[in-house]
C-alpha cells in the first residue's frame, strides 16, 4: 500500500480537480446536472482512482487504477473542449486546463510504464 499523496501525478491531478471546480462555477445553471457535473466528476475521478489504486495490494492493481485514471483524463479533455465550443469556457481558461490535462496524462503514462516494467 502506497501513500497516494506522495505521488506527483496525484498532486497535479488534485490541483487540476480544484481548477476544474473553479472554472465550472460560472457555467449556466441549466448545466448543473449535465456538463458541469460530468466535467467535475471526470476531474475528480483522476485523483480518486490514483488514491484507490494506492490502497490496493500491489503494483498490478495500482496499474489498473492508473489506466482508469487515464480514461477519466481523456474524458475530461473532451468535455473541456465541448465546454469551450459551447461558449462556457473562454479560450485562456480552456487552454490552461487542457495543458494541465495533457501534463497529467503524460505523468500517468509514465507511471503506468514504470508499474508494468516492475511486474
Amino acid at each position: 500500500m502506497k501513500d497516494f499523496r506522495s505521488l506527483r501525478v496525484w498532486q497535479k491531478s488534485h490541483e487540476l480537480a480544484l481548477a476544474v471546480y473553479g472554472a465550472t462555477r460560472g457555467f449556466p445553471c441549466a448545466e448543473r446536472y449535465g456538463l458541469t457535473s460530468q466535467i467535475r466528476r471526470a476531474g475528480v475521478a483522476i485523483s480518486a482512482n490514483l488514491a484507490e489504486g494506492c490502497g490496493r495490494s500491489g503494483d498490478r492493481e495500482l496499474a489498473r487504477f492508473v489506466s482508469i485514471a487515464m480514461g477519466s483524463a481523456t474524458e475530461l479533455e473532451y468535455e473541456l473542449l465541448l465546454a469551450r465550443d459551447l461558449g462556457y469556457l473562454e479560450e485562456p481558461t480552456h487552454g490552461d486546463l487542457a495543458a494541465r490535462v495533457v501534463e497529467t496524462k503524460k505523468m500517468l503514462a509514465s507511471l503506468l510504464r514504470s508499474l508494468r516494467a516492475e511486474s
